[in-house]
């Protein structure tokens, strides 16, 4: 019995039981642990604000006065958007049945397409199905408009649960590696301040590069004057999260929108797309990436 004590650690079993516990918690409440890991995420991306600050005052106030900015900055950004792009995003959505038609008359004039398939297809049923979901997008926004206020709620319980992951993240910490045996518990600790370094670091990272090229198709758009210039600038921030068929799938959208406009502009917002993709990757990236997730 006592060799089976010493070979099996109390400790270890109750860890054993935590893990299990939490992973069955996690498969029966996955909307709460998405919850959690979200707010998670984001606090390692604020945490190095909070540590700089807690220098100089505590690190309750530190932790308010961090959350308190996110949130003014968020809405800073974000208020704009929903003002200055609601009725674009509408317009947008009410047209891109002409932009499928516009794209079909090009595409049906290719000279290689008599020799495919693609003169068969019956391209009504593919622009009258994107009329459909056009429509019931936006009359879906009424139901949007209810779901709002769940929004509110998880939005609420999100800022809740960041401010007390920064502000107790030593206690909570602490209390984490308690579970932990003792000849692991450093290893553990190192692992677990390597993880939230990397976690906040890449988002801050990934925010920045996203931001970037969206503001440099924003800005190309804008200066040739290309309608929606706001929501395509938009939608290749927002795309860019996806690696490799993101920004392929924004480049497509920007075209549909352009494709009436003459070869000339076609060309021009190619080229500016091409400069922000170029610009992201070969600048941007590597030095962001580098700088916070100590990178070569």
């Amino acid at each position: 019995m006592e060799l089976f004590k010493q070979q099996f650690p109390a400790k270890n079993f109750l860890f054993g039981l935590i893990a299990i516990l939490f992973l069955v918690f996690v498969f029966k409440n996955k909307e709460i642990a998405i919850l959690f890991f979200a707010s998670y995420v984001i606090s390692c991306s604020l945490n190095p604000l909070v540590d700089k600050l807690s220098k100089k005052m505590s690190r309750s106030l530190a932790s308010a006065l961090v959350m308190l900015g996110s949130i003014v900055t968020f809405s800073i950004f974000l208020i704009p958007i929903f003002v200055m792009g609601g009725h674009q995003i509408k317009s947008f959505l009410l047209l891109i049945p002409d932009h499928f038609e516009t794209i079909k008359s090009f595409i049906l004039g290719l000279p290689f397409v008599s020799l495919t398939d693609l003169n068969q297809m019956d391209w009504g049923d593919v622009v009258s199905s994107a009329s459909g979901v056009t429509t019931n997008f936006v009359t879906s926004s009424i139901n949007f408009s209810k779901n709002l206020a769940s929004w509110v709620v998880y939005l609420l319980a999100a800022c809740i649960i960041i401010y007390y992951f920064m502000a107790d993240k030593n206690v909570i910490r602490k209390a984490f590696l308690s579970v932990f045996p003792e000849n692991i518990k450093d290893k553990a600790d190192e692992i677990i301040e390597t993880i939230s370094q990397k976690i906040g670091g890449y988002v801050v990272a990934q925010l920045a590069t996203m931001t970037s090229v969206g503001l440099i198709v924003l800005v190309g758009l804008m200066i040739l004057r290309v309608d929606y210039a706001l929501i395509l600038g938009l939608i290749t921030a927002v795309f860019d999260l996806i690696p490799v068929i993101g920004p392929a799938l924004a480049f497509v959208i920007i075209i549909l929108t352009v494709s009436k406009s003459g070869p000339l502009i076609i060309g021009l917002v190619t080229l500016v797309f091409l400069f922000a993709q170029w610009a992201e990757n070969n600048l941007v990236r590597p030095y962001i990436f580098g700088k916070l997730l100590n990178l070569h």
